[in-house]
């Protein structure tokens, strides 16, 4: 009964929602991106610029909410990048995302050695504030951002012309060109956004939860929040489902000491959770039908 009441404590609970904050906003990004037909493993890219972005800018300003701008911002130049290589260019879009991922790992390293003299940590800088709702909820505001998200995204994408607009181009982009739509100038946007929220999830994984920036400190968060999104089968709220499930498995492996299982294979818990996740899960899930495609207008 004691290991039952601390898998469902309050501090597992709070942990939980404080972890899936980052999958949530990574999941929401990419199904905004991939439902416009464009794949966006770029994420985890994305996020970890946008945390260095965020420190950097806490740091100089001494104000952490000029840190959060400069991550949002961070994220959005790399997926600029991406949609430009990608939409516009009509090059492969994984090894585009690809090449995003890679860049951010050796400029972030690049930058910490310049800019702080350090190849490890960051020195600690100002972090967001807390903020207590009814004396209760102790989160930073981007979790509270994350969770009222949801309900917008998908309002969004199911119940205005916008949302039609993206979803048409990432299955029937011809038909939705017929009609008016600059499918490449929509799928342009869409990617944006999606830097935009992978910075903010960076953001809130430095200055955020934590207050300092750390080497490779995103760890695959932004490929499980992919995971997260086709777990969700592309649906806002599938996706928070999901986040939540890869949260609460990290905030277990943190959390909670089982004495019969050992720590070092206690923490690996979350991602074994995610390999199990897309091999019993990924089948099920339909992609939009234009996704990874390139849209020329001539046809060719």
């Amino acid at each position: 009964m004691e290991i039952l009441a601390e898998l469902f404590s309050l501090s597992v609970i709070f942990a939980t929602l404080r972890f899936a904050t980052p999958l949530i906003l990574g999941a929401l990004g990419g199904l905004i991106s991939e439902r416009s037909g464009v794949i966006n493993i770029g994420l985890e890219g994305m996020m970890l610029f946008g945390a260095f972005a965020a420190v950097y800018g806490s740091g100089i300003t001494s104000n952490p909410w000029m840190g959060l701008i400069l991550g949002i911002l961070a994220g959005m130049l790399l997926a600029s990048i991406h949609a430009l290589v990608s939409v516009k260019f009509k090059a492969d879009q994984i090894i585009s995302a690809t090449g995003i991922n890679i860049f951010a790992t050796g400029i972030t390293v690049f930058l910490l050695q310049v800019l702080f003299n350090t190849a490890g940590t960051s020195p600690r800088v100002p972090r967001l504030p807390a903020w207590q709702i009814m004396d209760f909820f102790p989160f930073r505001p981007i979790t509270y951002f994350a969770l009222i998200l949801v309900p917008l995204v998908w309002i969004f994408l199911y119940k205005t012309p916008w949302g039609l607009r993206i979803r048409s181009i990432g299955e029937h982009p011809q038909a939705a060109d017929t009609l008016g739509i600059n499918v490449n100038r929509w799928r342009f946007i869409c990617v944006v956004i999606s830097g935009a929220l992978a910075g903010m999830a960076g953001t809130h994984l430095s200055i955020g939860a934590g207050s300092a920036f750390v080497r490779d400190m995103s760890a695959g968060r932004g490929f499980i929040a992919l995971a997260a999104m086709i777990f969700g089968k592309y649906n806002p709220f599938g996706a928070l489902g999901a986040a939540l499930l890869f949260g609460y498995s990290e905030a277990l492996a943190l959390r909670v000491d089982l004495p019969f299982i050992p720590d070092e294979l206690f923490r690996a818990f979350p991602y074994v959770v995610t390999i199990i996740v897309l091999a019993g899960f990924i089948g099920k899930a339909t992609p939009p039908k234009a996704i990874g495609k390139p849209y020329n207008k001539s046809g060719d």
